[in-house]
């Protein structure tokens, strides 16, 4: 199969779970690699993401709201994973103009970037499954209506308009990805406005209850962050992608509250509750969300490998041994 060999990357927000991930799978392959973060304190920006590869990355820290950083960064990489953002949907409706701050004008100042000084780098941006909102049918396909119900979903749709307008307009080879629910290892474990499996896990490391809402029959697709990380890289590697957008999940969707069971399970002693749904919360929820990812399979050959188990166990385990990184 084809890999990053010698290949130079640049991942902006290239500190956090998914940027790191994609930066030691890179880095294993061959790649010069360059990280570009903001290490703004919310978000999942952590050095020790990187350790095992700290000396053979470059590192940058800077934002990529800054177009004249944006400017003398973007020149001389064939592949950009365009990663950095505002990653809580919860703060997206409470600060919208943060969100589309970082959001929107920032990724506008990468493509512009790259227009000016780099057209022929292949970029990477990560959009999410809540471009898609309120869910109409399952399995999701790219075909699906776009019922945001969030700020955040909102503004990852305007970010993919705006990579498909720059591969359009300028010829940019653009491609962008529909994260269903992402987890594992590396993940900021500081609060739980993202990532409810991996805050599942550090209540269920310190001997606290998880709290699952309603009946918990939800059902959610939950990709593991190494299954992520190569799936972004095979779109990379694929021809024929820019200017498209693909799901990236695993095709499997669980209850919600089966989840809570196997960080349970994999935590021995820990308690799964259940309660009524929070007026603030139940405005967002979606319904049940199952990715069609018959079409990434279908261009790049990607298939999700790790179980959901499986990953709550790898999880669990890396928490166990490096929590004080992260609590």
């Amino acid at each position: 199969m084809q890999t990053l060999k010698d290949a130079r990357v640049l991942i902006t927000g290239g500190a956090g779970m998914i940027g790191s991930t994609i930066a030691h799978l890179a880095v294993a392959q061959g790649a010069q690699v360059t990280i570009l973060d903001a290490m703004l304190p919310l978000y999942g920006g952590n050095l020790f993401n990187l350790r095992g590869i700290a000396d053979q990355v470059r590192f940058i820290q800077g934002d990529i709201r800054d177009p004249e950083l944006m400017v003398r960064v973007a020149p001389g990489y064939d592949y950009i994973f365009s990663l950095a953002g505002q990653v809580s949907y919860v703060d997206s409706n409470t600060d919208p103009l943060l969100d589309l701050d970082i959001n929107c004008k920032g990724h506008l100042q990468v493509l512009e970037a790259c227009r000016r000084a780099n057209p022929r780098a292949k970029l990477l941006f990560a959009s999410s499954r809540f471009v898609y909102g309120r869910i109409e049918y399952n399995p999701v396909d790219e075909g699906h209506p776009f019922n945001c119900l969030s700020i955040y979903g909102i503004h990852k749709l305007a970010g993919e308009k705006y990579y498909r307008f720059y591969n359009e307009a300028y010829g940019l080879p653009t491609v962008s990805v529909r994260i269903a629910n992402p987890y594992g290892p590396r993940q900021q474990m500081k609060h739980s406005k993202y990532g409810i499996l991996n805050w599942f896990v550090r209540l269920a490391l310190e001997g606290q209850p998880l709290t699952v809402f309603g009946d918990g029959q939800q059902r959610r697709d939950y990709i593991y962050n190494e299954d992520l990380a190569a799936g972004c890289i095979a779109l990379m590697l694929s021809p024929g992608t820019e200017g498209q957008v693909y799901n990236l999940g695993t095709g499997l969707a669980v209850p919600f509250i089966e989840m809570a069971r196997l960080v349970a399970e994999a935590v021995p002693g820990t308690e799964v509750r259940q309660v009524e749904w929070p007026q603030d919360r139940y405005f967002v929820e979606t319904g049940d969300y199952l990715s069609d990812i018959s079409r990434i399979t279908a261009v790049s050959g990607w298939r999700p490998r790790i179980t959901l188990k499986e990953g709550i166990k790898r999880t669990v385990a890396y928490y166990r041994e490096h929590r004080q990184e992260y609590w």
